[in-house]
């Protein structure tokens, strides 16, 4: 039985390059993923590719080039009117094989591939595709990804899965899981991540039915899903795919294997999202033994980092020092490791008040990012130049903050599968810009961020709740009623259903849109807004919060409105929505960067 596995790209790999198997349909082609990560980029070891041909191979001399432009038969066989010849297919596969691995470019394989897929079409038994013509067309999307053109790829790979039938045997199933994990690829590179994981779903799904639920192939592809689930911020799946994957290596694996450790840093970045530090540390500590058992220093100082992450403060700075006399030593002082190391310490010193190690150490880091060395991708160093903007903006120098994140913008807007991580700093860019009183620029970024976001299938998440709400509140500045009560409507509907009702980020939310209401005339609403959410207060969270004197008093003057006819003059917004109007300028820009955006 062949294998059925996911391969993930790992993230020191080279760029793209196509491969074309030498047997059919045995090895389906697949392109590589390149993921747009969380803030913590997944832990997890990734197997390498298969290898590709080398696009270093000389080319076909001019004697050899020209014999083949002379040969009548070649060009009678690429006659569209001979597609149907059985031989054609394998031969026009053959030559864009050849083609990819003499460096002629995609473009020509592009077409010796087309036409093979075309000639398998025609050549069909009874009118059945055989899986030769699957492989065509995975190797079509292959070269179709390598051109960066992946719109034009998912149709091609739509067509593909419909080709093989699982119930005939391995190799249907084989073929049928390598095709829904290519489309699930193919859909993560557009930022599409609704779509590419329920694309990873059935691939899971055909591979466990053709291997069972405990291969350890499956707990390869079980953490792949894994990975995607924490890329789209839905842990509870990640956690259920990860502890699944745990499971099978405990039975298939030596203890303390290179396999479970990297499970088990996926499973600590888990455990850390939904705020259980014990678990997460527990579960770095063990892999971190794992680690060394087997000899793996640099592992060893990333879970380091990790750790340092988890601990206060004194623990922490050992944590990251260690790491950091292993990052020197083994890659170099200017390696983006150490450079993300001094932003860790960097936010430390900030958080135990030591400002002028903190500013220190943000300004080392981005030496290294200012020069880096050869290797170094750009999703490092607009990761870490994201991070630093954090950072600055805790100092509260909100314009060299908003520098920092457009260089990260710059880097990232143009690279695929990005999509994601350009709309969180776009939410970011949008904070910063109201910050400083940009209002229009604010709102602008914020609609950009909702639009990829909508479009990359997290417009149910809690994030994307709050970069709505943020949406709202420029709007509102601008004078924009009716549009922020929409905005602070749906993000209302995430919050409640991602956070509940109690969260600090959704009552903030019922705040927002009891004002925005009481702007509109919308008396009665806002006053049952309002009464809800002093009940809430009353029964569940406590009365000692400052906001509940506001909110009653708010409560209190909407009552006695009610009363007798709206004809006084209406409220100004400033007062509506920020109800202590004697609050200062710098008091106002810390309520509105309290809503926790992440990058």
């Amino acid at each position: 039985m062949p294998g059925l596995v996911s391969v993930k790209t790992p993230p020191d790999a080279p760029p793209l390059r196509i491969t074309v198997p030498d047997e059919a349909p045995h090895t389906p082609i697949r392109a590589q993923t390149i993921r747009s990560e969380p803030k913590s980029n997944s832990p997890a070891t990734r197997r390498p590719p298969s290898p590709s041909p080398s696009t270093s191979r000389a080319k076909p001399s001019p004697d050899r080039g020209s014999a083949r432009k002379k040969s009548p038969p070649e060009k009678n066989l690429l006659n569209e009117s001979s597609l149907d010849n059985p031989d054609l297919g394998p031969f026009l596969l053959k030559l864009a094989r050849d083609t990819i691995a003499s460096g002629e470019g995609p473009s020509k394989a592009l077409d010796y591939a087309l036409r093979a897929s075309k000639s398998f079409e025609k050549c069909a038994v009874d009118g059945e595709p055989s899986l030769d013509l699957a492989m065509s067309l995975h190797v079509v999307a292959a070269i179709y990804c390598s051109l960066g053109k992946f719109e034009e790829a998912v149709p091609v790979l739509e067509r593909a899965i419909k080709v093989p039938e699982v119930a005939k045997g391995a190799d249907h199933a084989l073929a049928a899981f390598s095709g829904y994990m290519q489309l699930g690829d193919t859909h993560s590179m557009l930022g599409q991540l609704d779509r590419s994981i329920e694309c990873y779903k059935e691939g899971l799904k055909i591979q466990m039915e053709a291997l069972g639920d405990n291969d350890p192939r499956v707990a390869e592809t079980c953490r792949y899903l894994a990975e995607a689930h924490v890329q789209a911020m839905q842990f509870v799946e990640a956690d259920n795919l990860c502890k699944k994957t745990l499971e099978i290596h405990r039975v298939h694996s030596p203890p303390a294997s290179l396999e479970e450790a990297a499970d088990r840093r996926l499973m600590a970045l888990i455990c850390e999202a939904k705020g259980d530090y014990e678990a997460a540390l527990e579960h770095l500590v063990l892999a971190s033994m794992a680690m060394i058992a087997n000899g793996q220093e640099n592992e060893v100082a990333a879970i380091d980092v990790s750790i340092g992450n988890i601990y206060s403060s004194h623990e922490a700075v050992f944590s990251y020092q260690k790491a950091l006399t292993v990052f020197k030593s083994s890659k170099g002082d200017n390696h983006p490791s150490v450079a993300s190391v001094f932003v860790r310490l960097a936010d430390l010193y900030y958080k135990t008040g030591k400002l002028r190690e903190s500013r220190s150490y943000c300004e080392n880091a981005l030496r290294i990012y200012a020069k880096p060395v050869p290797g170094t991708t750009s999703e490092e160093i607009a990761s870490g130049m994201t991070e630093i903007s954090a950072i600055y903006e805790l100092f509260n120098e909100p314009e060299e903050a908003l520098k920092l994140l457009q260089k990260a913008l710059k880097l990232l807007e143009d690279k695929p599968g990005q999509h994601s991580t350009v709309a969180g700093i776009e939410a970011r860019m949008g904070v910063m810009y109201y910050m400083v009183g940009r209002y229009e620029v604010s709102r602008s970024s914020f609609e950009s961020a909702v639009a990829k976001l909508r479009a990359s299938g997290e417009r149910k998440s809690a994030f994307f709740g709050v970069v709505l709400n943020q949406m709202g509140l420029a709007c509102v500045q601008l004078f924009k009623i009716d549009e922020a009560a929409e905005l602070f409507e749906e993000a209302r509907e995430i919050l409640e259903q991602e956070c509940g009702p109690c969260h600090q980020d959704t009552l903030g939310v019922y705040s927002n849109l009891a004002a925005t209401y009481d702007a509109m005339g919308r008396i009665e609403d806002a006053i049952e807004i309002l009464e809800y959410v002093l009940k809430l207060r009353e029964e569940k969270l406590g009365t000692a919060n400052p906001d509940f004197d506001d909110e009653k008093k708010r409560l209190a003057e909407l009552l006695k409105e009610a009363g007798r006819s709206r004809n006084k003059k209406a409220k100004s917004l400033e007062n509506l929505i920020d109800p202590n109007s004697k609050r200062t300028k710098k008091e106002t820009s810390k309520k509105w960067s309290a809503f926790g955006f992440r990058s």
